[in-house]
């Protein structure tokens, strides 16, 4: 591995482990998923479904709700604190996409959401297709705020003048998958301001940074909200989003 890749990797890997320090902010701050991602993410007739990097189980608790029957994989002990008292009906299990703890075959399909950017893609397919029964399916999906919003991408300037994470959220999935499909859902959540700056706050890239340069950028988000037109004077506030997925089918 040249040194550019291993200092990429080490950053993942850093970012990847902060969240558990955050897992109370995260989970308040945090948008769920639409039904309709939810659905597709999830293909008839499937029934046992693996909540694959389930944090603290924003889509464990659709999933459930579905009537399936759910397996969640999170490497985290703090997020899993969270997930077990958020999706008690739920097996939870430590783990990661690299090494699932599951048997062969075990699972109708698997969903990574918000999740799949941290993993090592050339080990977590064969994982994958592992634990996937036949003709089993691995979705991948991403909320994604909507920057066409222009409060929106004032938002995401100050948010990224510390760091810019790049997330491709159309990703290859290869052999032994097939049968690539991708949808964009467009929708609305309505959060509190202050569920607002808990999300904030719980980004990897917020959670890593020094103590007075969070301040400084929390600061910021405070103030757009307060004196932009679509934000300021309002308890709750609506974020604009788009749910990208990414999904295919194991080969028999």
């Amino acid at each position: 591995m040249t040194r550019q890749g291993a200092t990429r990797r080490w950053s993942r890997t850093l970012h990847a482990a902060s969240f558990g320090s955050a897992a109370d902010a995260y989970h308040r701050g945090r948008p769920p998923y639409p039904r309709s991602a939810v659905e597709w993410s999830v293909p008839r007739p499937a029934r046992r479904v693996l909540d694959l990097g389930a944090g603290t189980g924003k889509l464990t608790q659709s999933l459930i709700e579905a009537g399936l029957d759910v397996v969640a994989v999170e490497p985290s002990a703090e997020m899993r604190d969270q997930l077990a008292a958020v999706a008690p009906k739920a097996a939870i299990f430590e783990g990661t996409a690299e090494r699932i703890p599951l048997p062969d075959a075990d699972v109708d399909a698997i969903v990574a959401a918000q999740a799949w950017h941290w993993v090592d893609p050339a080990r977590a397919i064969p994982e994958a297709a592992r634990v996937l029964r036949p003709g089993g399916t691995l979705s991948l999906i991403w909320n994604i705020r909507d920057h066409t919003e222009e409060w929106v991408a004032h938002l995401d300037t100050i948010l990224h003048q510390h760091s810019r994470q790049e997330i491709d959220t159309n990703p290859v999935i290869g052999t032994p998958f097939a049968g690539l499909e991708r949808t964009e859902i467009r929708w609305r959540h309505t959060l509190s301001r202050q569920a607002l700056l808990d999300m904030i706050a719980s980004r990897s890239y917020v959670i890593v940074l020094s103590e007075p340069e969070r301040r400084d950028l929390l600061a910021g988000v405070e103030d757009l909200l307060d004196t932009h037109p679509a934000t300021r004077g309002r308890d709750e506030i609506t974020m604009p989003y788009v749910t990208h997925g990414t999904r295919a089918h194991l080969q028999h």
